[in-house]
């Protein structure tokens, strides 16, 4: 059975990946992803402000008595001495990179011009096979129109592709006004892959306590189907990668990724429900589809029910819709209960 795969330039053996979580973060659970058949590995996201809130807290510890305890400072050692910035991450990536033998991909978050290319420089002399840029990013500011967000992207994008050499993937907001045309842009501004999508996590509100409640939810295959729809509308009309994120918990949402035309599946929920071996039984379950089907090789099937190979191309679009509606009976009118309801 042949899974090999391309994704952003790399090549991989077969389409999945497992994406930044906290199992990403350390070189036995990476060598245990690997083992369990994850064909490249995304590190947890490094974050400009956490560096940045660092460095401020060590710069006030060390100059806050700076006039009363002169002789003390000499007992700190200097800011450009200390173990802060970047080192324990570009050190993670070095360590992943001896531990194992798939691609090892880099997760940067930044906030200014300067953080991203700085810290995407490094990244890549620290020896990441490649980048994911994790711009997340909600524009609060009304006064922000739309076309300032999109270049936001586009310019954290240019910059950083204008920095390094290795490949560099982007992950994608589900909500700009028009995501075909904003992928488009990206590609054409230096994107070797997208990523669809970026899960924003929304608060939620406690109206016993009245607070704001930032707790994770992991995602679950109910929310497969907006990456569905757009990875489907993008397969074969763009030349850069196609990443599918969100909602993978089976093999089935796998096959479906694969059939609108991802180049690769990434996974974060299930592995931290299930833990690392569960990419076996995604691995298994994704070769035992394609054995029953009489398929030997991923390239038969990528793709096949994409926009662009489908005979009835408004499946995707307006049209459908309606279909949808006109279409749905609630359990009430299945069973002839709307009629006595009504009465």
């Amino acid at each position: 059975m042949d899974l090999a795969t391309r994704y952003m330039g790399l090549q991989l053996k077969n389409p999945l990946v497992a994406s930044a979580s906290p199992l990403t973060g350390e070189p036995d659970s990476l060598r245990r992803l690997e083992d369990a058949g994850a064909a490249a590995l995304i590190l947890p996201s490094l974050f400009q402000e956490e560096i940045e809130a660092e460095t401020a807290r060590y710069e006030h510890l060390t100059s806050v008595h700076d006039d009363s305890w002169p002789e003390g400072l000499s007992n700190f050692p200097k800011l450009a001495d200390a173990q802060h910035g970047p080192h324990e991450y570009l050190e993670l990536v070095r360590r992943a990179r001896q531990a194992v033998e798939v691609p090892v991909i880099a997760s940067l978050n930044g906030v200014s011009n300067e953080g991203w290319t700085s810290y995407a420089k490094q990244l890549e002399q620290a020896g990441a096979n490649g980048l994911e840029l994790n711009i997340y990013f909600i524009p609060a500011d009304l006064a922000a129109t739309g076309r300032d967000v999109e270049q936001r992207y586009l310019d954290i994008l240019k910059s950083v592709r204008a920095t390094v050499s290795i490949p560099v993937a982007i992950k994608l907001s589900p909500y700009f006004s028009s995501v075909g045309n904003m992928a488009m842009a990206l590609h054409d501004a230096g994107a070797d892959a997208l990523v669809l999508f970026n899960r924003f996590y929304q608060p939620d509100i406690d109206p016993s306590r009245l607070q704001v409640l930032t707790d994770l939810k992991l995602s679950d295959p109910s929310e497969i189907r907006l990456p569905l729809l757009w990875l489907a509308v993008l397969a074969g009309r763009t030349r850069a990668s196609l990443a599918a994120s969100t909602g993978v918990n089976s093999a089935e949402e796998v096959v479906k990724y694969l059939l609108v035309g991802a180049d690769v599946v990434m996974t974060t929920s299930s592995l931290l429900r299930q833990g690392p071996g569960h990419m076996t039984t995604l691995l298994t379950g994704l070769e035992k589809w394609l054995d029953a089907r009489g398929f030997t090789s991923l390239k038969h099937v990528r793709g096949i029910m994409s926009q662009r190979c489908l005979r009835d191309p408004q499946a995707f679009e307006r049209a459908n819709y309606i279909k949808i509606l006109q279409g749905y009976q609630a359990p009430a009118m299945k069973a002839g209960g709307l009629r006595s309801i009504v009465r």
